[in-house]
């Protein structure tokens, strides 16, 4: 193989492109590579809780319906998704380009905001929604379109969880302090599409889920996704 001139240049470029996109999930994470690799996630955070000690939250989420969350989309002039790895793991995004689809003839300005490390690698959710058909132009990384939450409808998250954590930048005692996150909550209404209120990856609760402007939408992303496509359809 090493006498081979193709096959060196190949693994060349793949090693290269392997050593990328560690350093883009490294930057998205606020972690050193070696960190990520041999100290577990969220160990060298600004800051720590005692040991043994782990902060819970005694608030109550709100829970909503498939029929209250398309009025609610039906009735926004500007809506933001934010997709995370339970769109991949449902294999949601059909359904969801076709929402989509149905809101843009309406008039509705939808646009998807992308973490650099949602779903299990740099760029998944980006194939996904493009392997569905959903135009390049809506959809934005973090960095660009993070500002316009603030002036946003409906943020509408599906399967994200880590991703859109506020304790990023509100705890320092956090596991994922200072972990660039995308800013939902700054929305007029948050919906979260999940199968329950469980933590995600980095098993940290998020506070976002109990924000009186957050309403919790519970159940399978696909079946879910599904039955708002529908009901959305039969409101435009």
């Amino acid at each position: 193989m090493l006498n081979n001139s193709l096959l060196t240049t190949v693994g060349s470029l793949i090693g290269a492109s392997g050593a990328i996109l560690s350093y883009i999930m490294c930057v998205a994470m606020n972690r050193s590579l070696v960190n990520v690799i041999f100290g577990g996630y969220g160990t060298s955070s600004t800051a720590k809780a005692p040991a043994g000690e782990k902060k819970q939250i005694t608030a109550e989420a709100t829970v909503t319906d498939v029929d209250a969350v398309a009025d609610m989309l039906v009735s926004a002039k500007n809506i933001i998704i934010v997709p995370g790895y339970g769109v991949a793991v449902a294999k949601a995004q059909y359904d969801i380009a076709e929402l989509v689809a149905t809101l843009k003839e309406h008039g509705v300005n939808v646009r998807f905001g992308i973490h650099p490390v949602a779903g299990r690698m740099p760029g998944q959710l980006n194939v996904l929604l493009a392997e569905a058909g959903v135009p390049y132009d809506v959809v934005l990384e973090m960095e660009e379109i993070n500002e316009d939450f603030a002036d946003t409808d409906v943020a509408l998250c599906i399967g994200a969880n880590d991703t859109i954590n506020s304790a990023a930048l509100d705890d320092p005692t956090s596991v994922i302090a200072g972990m660039p996150v995308l800013h939902v909550w700054e929305a007029k209404q948050v919906i979260v599409m999940k199968r329950s209120l469980a933590a995600g990856y980095a098993d940290v609760e998020n506070p976002v889920f109990f924000n009186e402007n957050t309403d919790m939408l519970l159940g399978n992303a696909k079946k879910t996704c599904e039955d708002l496509k529908v009901k959305v359809k039969s409101l435009m």
